[in-house]
Formats: C-alpha cells, structure tokens, sequence
C-alpha cells in the first residue's frame, strides 16, 4: 500500500505487525463504549446480573482464545501467509488489483460465515454446540463472543480451508476478522437506534434489532437474520425477517427447556450444555412452531 504511517513503515506491514495489539484494542474499545450505551440507554430490562453474565460469557471468551492459541499457533493470518508462500488458492494463482482482492475477499468470507451459521442450526449435532450461544437469557455485548470451545474449533477449521482454496491477501484476513468481531458486538448490543435509521442500516449491515430477533424464543424467528455482518445474505437466500410477533422490548429471548442460571450462565453449564439432553430432531425444516401470534408494531 502507498499510505505511510509517522513510523515510515507501510500501512498494511503495520497492520499485520500489529495485528493482536489491534484486534484486542478493538474489542476491548468497542466493549466498553457499546457497555456504557447499554447502561445509559437499554433497548430492554435485564433478566439477570449483568456482572454475573458478564464473568461468565467473558470467561467463556479467554477460555476460548487459549485453546485457539494452543491448537491454531498460526491461525487464520498465519495460515493466509503459509498460503501465500506457497501459491495456494484463487488469488494467489490470478492477478487482481490489491484493493478489489480485499474487497472480494471479505464479502466471500462473510458468505462463509453465513453458510457455516446456518450450518449449526441445521444438523442437530452441531446446534447442541450452538446452543450455548443462544441459551444466554438476555442479549448484550458480550453474548457476540459467547460460543462453545468446540464450535469455536470447528469454525477456525472451516475459517482456515476457506483461507486454503480462496489465498487472500493477508491484509483481508485481518481486516475480515476485526470488522466480523466489531459488528458481532455491535449487533449483540442491549442497544436500539432510530427506526429510520435501523430501516436504512439493515439494506447493508446487520443491525442489533435485526439480529434480535434471531435470539427469540420461537424456532421460525430463531431460524431468520443469520447474518453477522453484511445483511444482504439474509435478503438474497430468504432468511430475512423483518420484524418479530412481539415487539423487540416484550419478545423472549433464549431456548424453551434452558430457563435457570445454572444451566445458562455459569460457566460449567455452558460447557456442558451440548451433553446434556437428548439429541431432538431439531432441523431447520422439521421444526414446529406457533403461527397463531401476530407482530405487534
């Protein structure tokens, strides 16, 4: 890249020097400014301790990025680097210009995104891990990165052959990952914004009210708005709903038969959540739900 920081060093050489320093400073930022929005100005009350959800989910999150470190040493930069030494994959076989490789890079990775979260809650094996992040009784920040180890494993491993056959640049990948986790925990926020301008933001990325309903109770609203990032999936392929049966403040949020803090907030019940149970047909077409409710505005 042409830009130059005050180091002299390039931008992107920058960027992928710093890239830790910069994915923690991101999250760590944006969970303190969109915390304080949820305390001043709540889209809806609280069932439980915020402090009490907080530890846990966070905890759940370190746990999780320990055992990505310890199993994935390279990770998905590292491995979109291996790649690039060694030809691998689209874009290290064909010329693009830098800026356009960058931009295709990151939508094609956020389709994956999409495909691999309807995958979840469609093979009932792989909901029992996805369970956990549904399960949690009310929705803020935190529940963005509240996911199972196991699941989190799984979706590294789908992350790196995406990187394999794609070889985007590395630049894409870390740009990827820190947009994907920034509006994780923008659209998990406890926040709420203009209808007009929740109207207008949902033609291009997801909104907190648009994933909302993603969290319902319901399995019909459950399975709807998949997306993480960009919303134009959920328009493109169908799963787009524009609004729940009951308002965003009155909706119920988590799983029918997961009720107590013991089995959704707590860190041991969050672990042992995929085990406990029996396995239900729980697919996205053999599910049953109530259709006898109207939306409420």
């Amino acid at each position: 890249m042409i830009l130059e920081i005050t180091l002299g060093m390039p931008l992107e050489e920058f960027i992928i020097y710093n890239e830790t320093a910069i994915r923690i400073g991101v999250f760590s930022s944006l969970l303190l400014i969109i915390g304080i929005w949820e305390l001043i100005a709540p889209r809806r009350v609280a069932k439980i301790s915020k402090l009490l959800r907080w530890f846990n989910n966070l905890t759940l999150v370190l746990l999780n990025n320990l055992i990505l470190r310890f199993l994935f040493p390279i990770a998905a930069t590292g491995m979109a680097l291996f790649a690039e030494n060694n030809g691998w994959g689209f874009f290290n076989y064909y010329e693009f210009n830098p800026l356009l490789e960058i931009i295709i890079s990151i939508i094609f990775l956020d389709l994956i995104i999409y495909l691999q979260h309807v995958l979840v809650h469609a093979v009932p094996a792989l909901w029992r891990l996805h369970r956990v992040h549904h399960a949690d009784l009310d929705y803020d920040v935190t529940t963005g990165s509240r996911f199972h180890p196991i699941e989190i494993i799984i979706s590294m491993l789908i992350k790196l052959a995406t990187i394999i056959v794609l070889g985007p640049a590395v630049i894409a990948v870390i740009i990827f990952e820190v947009l994907l986790n920034a509006m994780a925990m923008f659209n998990h926020g406890n926040i709420g914004l203009p209808r007009i301008i929740d109207n207008f933001l949902r033609l291009f990325i997801v909104t907190p009210d648009m994933h909302r309903i993603h969290h319902s109770i319901e399995d019909d609203e459950t399975n709807s708005n998949f997306g993480f990032n960009l919303s134009c999936w959920d328009h493109l392929f169908g799963t787009y709903r524009d609004q729940a049966r009951k308002s965003q403040v009155n909706m119920d949020i988590g799983i029918r038969g997961f009720n107590t803090t013991q089995q959704t907030t707590w860190l041991q019940g969050l672990l042992t959540m995929p085990f406990t149970g029996k396995v239900t047909d729980y697919t996205i077409n053999r599910r049953t739900w109530n259709v006898k409710n109207t939306p409420e505005d």
